[in-house]
């Protein structure tokens, strides 16, 4: 069984029950991560040496280590978790095969009931969330992949707590004696609701095993309320929890039950189903796992900290087709010594991110709290945002993303650069996307019937004399955009302004926004654009997607 966050918690850099072949600076490596994970995806340097008790020289060499991985990045003296850490994560989703079946019958069920939908693991006494539908209104659910919460404060947990046996009470009684409220897993939680004549956790597991679906009237949170029901595999276990989750100002914890659980049952049904149909997993690609150990160490850096590069990657080594590994599969899917990867797994394991069965290992849910909670709620603009400040430097001019709202398109993310004379645009403005090179970029992206039918009930207007409004030449023009993969347009959205542009596309291949590079004409020539600005261009696109195919395989990335 995996250890809780709490008990996580309590495994310091020198905690004396480790084995003696832990790994001390994996171990060390991931406790920083964990601390910059609970702060919320970012802490300074000065704040990391004082929650884990480290030499200031090993957390730089440390945070040097997880940059040259790309698993964070560094501004100035300050640690921010960057989306290409969801790897980790997504090693033990694409494991337990859960998320890629069922995300999208968890989101038909959020449509239909117009109320937020998660799904959730077990997790040692607790509950871990794997895959969260969010509805947008003033009262949000805020709870993320990743998050971890006590089973006794959850309808989910107290699904699972039905079919715990003596042993695992045994442990849930332990852990809460010293901790009633779980504040271990969560310090954000509010101090326990329940009064001396609500029903103990062990009597609501109980009528959750008889009625097969449990509620949550207000336990963890004042106002919240949630009716979980489980959904088993094939073999008849249950595999996760499905939950709806609503507020009092919409429902009462009656009314939730009496409207609500006839649907999520039939829903429930349906992801059984899924399970059932879903063929036997076909291993995905192993894709450069360990390119670094190819590099001589004068390329690495005399900082490079090898230990806990080797020991992450052996995360990655798990994925769809590979939910069970032998040592000596890791050892093959890694390319690391067979004894490099043991040491590796005894520390994982130790740590409580593995766990072995004979001869077998495989992940645990607490991989998902490396950095999952506060990357998966990442929109489009915050991932592209670092890309577009490194391109700004590269060229001196300014960048910006953009999406396709209608007609016209919106800016989502913007780096200006300083000078006398810029292009002074804001987040929020809007273009006509006929006019401006990302509009064109965006409308390339559109199957053909569907931009035929958007250019011709365009209102379209010259906005400077070289403006192309003509909806066949248009046409011409966005063919050509498809084409060439780039759209540049020249003082046609306005007289003195060149702009550059290319798509951003999602894991599916589908354009989701658009990047461009905007000056004023006198900077460059059209040819220098090309040959300069392009390039760079496309570079810092291909970037934007590396880091959207990562954090977007299992979740939702908004654009803003």
């Amino acid at each position: 069984m995996s250890r809780t966050e709490g008990q996580m918690a309590a495994l310091t850099p020198t905690d004396d029950t480790a084995p003696p072949e832990a790994v001390g600076p994996l171990t060390r490596g991931l406790t920083v991560l964990r601390v910059i994970t609970d702060a919320g995806g970012r802490a300074a340097v000065g704040d990391l040496v004082r929650a884990t008790g480290l030499a200031r020289s090993t957390v730089d060499r440390i945070t040097a280590t997880l940059a040259r991985m790309g698993h964070l990045r560094l501004d100035g003296h300050t640690a921010v978790l960057a989306p290409r850490l969801m790897e980790l994560g997504n090693a033990y989703l694409a494991a337990i095969r859960l998320p890629g079946p069922l995300g999208p019958q968890a989101e038909r069920l959020a449509e239909e009931l117009d109320e937020s939908v998660s799904l959730a693991v077990p997790d040692g006494d607790g509950i871990r969330f794997v895959h969260q539908t969010t509805r947008r209104r003033a009262m949000s659910l805020t709870f993320r992949i990743g998050d971890l919460l006590p089973a006794e404060r959850t309808a989910q947990g107290t699904v699972f707590a039905a079919g715990w046996d003596a042993d695992a009470w045994e442990r849930w009684r332990a852990r809460r004696e010293p901790d009633e409220s779980g504040r271990a897993f969560s310090p954000g939680l509010p101090p326990s609701r329940t009064g001396p004549g609500d029903p103990s956790f062990e009597q609501r597991a109980a009528e959750a095993a008889e009625r097969g679906w449990a509620l949550d009237d207000q336990l963890l949170e004042p106002g919240l309320i949630a009716l979980a029901l489980p959904v088993r595999g094939p073999d008849g276990g249950v595999v996760c929890a499905v939950s709806v989750v609503s507020h009092t100002s919409r429902h009462s914890a009656g009314s939730l039950r009496e409207s609500l659980l006839p649907r999520a049952r039939t829903a429930v049904a349906a992801m059984e189903r899924r399970l059932a149909e879903t063929g036997p997993p076909v291993p995905e690609p192993l894709r450069g796992l360990a390119d670094w150990t190819d590099a001589s160490k004068q390329e690495l850096g005399a900082g490079f900290v090898e230990s806990l590069a080797r020991g992450l990657t052996v995360i990655t080594a798990f994925g769809e087709g590979r939910a069970e590994l032998t040592l000596s599969a890791v050892a093959e899917a890694t390319g690391l010594a067979r004894a490099t990867a043991r040491r590796s797994l005894i520390t994982l394991e130790h740590l409580g991110y593995v766990e072995s069965r004979g001869r077998d290992f495989r992940l645990t849910p607490a991989v998902l709290g490396l950095g999952c909670p506060p990357l998966s709620r990442l929109t489009l603009s915050e991932i592209a945002s670092p890309h577009l400040a490194a391109l700004v430097r590269r060229v001196h001019d300014s960048a910006s993303l953009a999406v396709l709202d209608g007609d016209a398109i919106q800016y989502t993310a913007r780096i200006a650069t300083s000078r006398i004379m810029s292009v002074d645009i804001r987040i929020g403005t809007r273009f006509p996307a006929y006019a401006a090179s990302m509009g064109r970029v965006l409308l390339a992206g559109l199957p053909a019937q569907e931009r035929a039918e958007l250019l011709a009930r365009t209102e379209r207007r010259a906005l400077t004399p070289r403006t192309v409004i003509s909806v066949p030449e248009l046409e011409r023009v966005v063919e050509r955009v498809a084409r060439e993969g780039y759209a540049l347009v020249d003082e046609e959205l306005e007289e003195g302004l060149r702009s550059l542009a290319v798509p951003v596309r999602d894991l599916a291949g589908r354009t989701v926004a658009s990047v461009n590079v905007g000056m004023h004409s006198s900077r460059r020539t059209v040819e220098q654009c090309l040959t300069e600005v392009l390039p760079e261009l496309r570079s810092t696109a291909a970037a934007i997607e590396a880091d959207l195919h990562v954090a977007g395989r299992f979740t939702r990335i908004p654009p803003v």
